[in-house]
């Protein structure tokens, strides 16, 4: 067979993800306040983009006819009642290709500060107002309170603490090494020999530098392992007696609640063992979390679902973390009509179609979580209007054929998400349970109900009827639940339940 070039024509089709596509994809999984980091971007890039007013969608609407710009808005307020039949409200997108079925893996400048400054019958006071420094306040008052921008962390803390303890520049100099090793949880993470032969001094120097360190404050602070921390705290509140050491060398018991091996090791009684119990239950295992962690922040939910007067749902995006973005026509059309240039004309045509695809993306990105949400709260109606044993088994593929989507939109739209609900706000994927088999042949009940039912049946267990996991798979079959021992046991421990023989000997412990 002989080899030699030539031409062919073939025809075929593929799916072309262009970047217009593949940016309408990202927004779709990203949270709001993610969104709006994104668009922020997007406004300093794009000079064709502004930031829209927080005025309603009618409002901007007539004041822009009445100035006689023509921009385009993005309105985010959308809500939709579940009682009503029919398609879902508004039109659909008008993008150049639809991915819902696609699949793929004010401040002032200085200037003005400056000028407000030499004006006359300015006083001090008045300066620092404007300023917004030196810790005034509205009155002229200077705050000290003002003046501070975040907490110490746990080193500066220490820090400040060893300048006053530590006397000697050596000392300082080890004491300020041995702060560097210490972890967010306060524990102190070098070998005292280690830093020694790495200082170049002896371990007694260390030693000495290490044991002022654990005076300071926090109590607990610095110490190099759990029994040395809760040791620290207990002698601190005169509670390290000899009988207490005992029971801090043998914590590993106290984790396995055996606590008759406890009695004959400490030599203490039943009651003693519990007061025992309580101290350390007091103490802070992680004592060095009190300082200069982040703030934590809040979940700001991305739908709100709220109950009507006729008993159905009202489903809404939350128009409050949703960036408002409006195209600047006028300057688009002035930039054109003054520019000769033709790249600088290309340059902002390109400026123009960016923005126009983006407020579409947008659009359609509310439009489509809209809808997720809508499906969700329909099979869910049950979890919201009796709690959390009515939560049925659910998974994407029902949603993506409820609303004809493909399970990997529903993926990116329930990512990162959050619903507030009137039974709470939860993540979007919490709806989504595994399915377990009704033991009498009926509907199947959702894993997370079946956890929450183990739970409540461990709680209300008594003393003397401690219940083991046979006994609680029993008794879900009993009320319909179809579950093996295994699965028992492994919901129980991703619960932090402790087995059923830990549980007897701490109930035993406090009877």
């Amino acid at each position: 067979m002989a080899l030699a070039p030539r031409l062919e024509l073939r025809q075929g089709q593929s799916l072309v993800m262009t970047p217009q596509l593949q940016q309408a994809i990202k927004l779709l999984q990203l949270s709001n306040l993610e969104l709006a980091e994104y668009v922020e971007q997007e406004l300093e890039r794009n000079p064709l983009l502004e930031a829209g007013s927080a005025e309603p969608a009618e409002r901007a609407e007539e004041r822009d006819a009445h100035e006689g710009e023509r921009e385009q808005v993005i309105s985010s307020e959308t809500s939709l009642s579940l009682s009503e039949d029919g398609p879902l409200p508004g039109r659909d997108g008008d993008l150049d290709t639809d991915y819902d079925n696609v699949y793929a893996d004010e401040s002032r400048s200085d200037a003005q500060n400056d000028a407000a400054a030499s004006a006359p019958g300015q006083t001090s006071s008045d300066w620092q107002n404007v300023k917004g420094g030196g810790g005034g306040n509205a009155d002229g008052d200077f705050s000290f309170e003002a003046t501070l921008t975040r907490e110490a962390t746990l080193a500066e803390h220490l820090t400040e603490q060893m300048n006053m303890a530590l006397k000697t520049a050596g000392d300082r100099m080890i004491g300020a090494y041995l702060i560097d090793q210490v972890n967010e949880a306060g524990y102190m993470t070098a070998d005292t020999a280690e830093v020694a032969e790495r200082l170049g001094t002896d371990v007694e120097d260390v030693e000495a530098v290490l044991q002022v360190l654990q005076t300071f404050e926090p109590t607990g602070i610095c110490a190099r392992n759990l029994k040395e921390c809760l040791a620290l705290q207990l002698a601190e509140r005169d509670r390290l007696d000899p009988a207490m050491q005992l029971f801090l060398d043998n914590l590993e018991l106290f984790a396995k609640r055996d606590f008759d091996q406890l009695i004959k090791i400490t030599g203490a009684d039943r009651e003693d063992i519990a007061s025992m119990v309580e101290d350390i239950r007091l103490c802070n295992p992680k004592p060095g979390l009190a300082f200069g962690g982040e703030p934590v922040v809040p979940v700001v939910p991305d739908v709100f679902v709220r109950a009507r007067a006729d008993g159905s749902w009202a489903v809404e995006i939350n128009s409050e973390t949703l960036p408002r973005v409006l195209v600047n026509q006028q300057y688009y059309a002035e930039v054109s009509k003054l520019s000769g240039d033709a790249s600088a004309k290309a340059y902002i045509s390109e400026c123009l179609n960016n923005a126009n695809w983006l407020v579409k993306s947008l659009d359609q990105r509310a439009r489509t979580i809209l809808k997720v949400a809508s499906e969700i709260v329909r099979q869910q109606d049950g979890f919201l209007v009796h709690g959390i044993q009515h939560l049925k088994p659910l998974n994407l593929k029902t949603i993506a054929e409820a609303i004809s989507m493909h399970e990997s939109t529903v993926s990116r739209v329930t990512a990162n998400k959050y619903v507030a609900t009137p039974r709470g706000i939860f993540e979007m994927k919490y709806f989504f349970t595994s399915s377990i088999a009704s033991s009498s042949g009926g509907a199947a009940h959702s894993a997370e109900a079946v956890r929450h039912r183990i739970k409540e049946l461990i709680d209300v267990e008594r003393p003397d009827a401690v219940l083991s996991d046979d006994n609680i798979v029993d008794i879900l079959k009993s009320q319909g639940v179809d579950i093996a021992r295994r699965t028992v046991a492994k919901y129980r421990e991703a619960l932090n339940i402790p087995s059923s023989v830990q549980r007897r000997r701490e109930k035993k412990a406090y009877a």
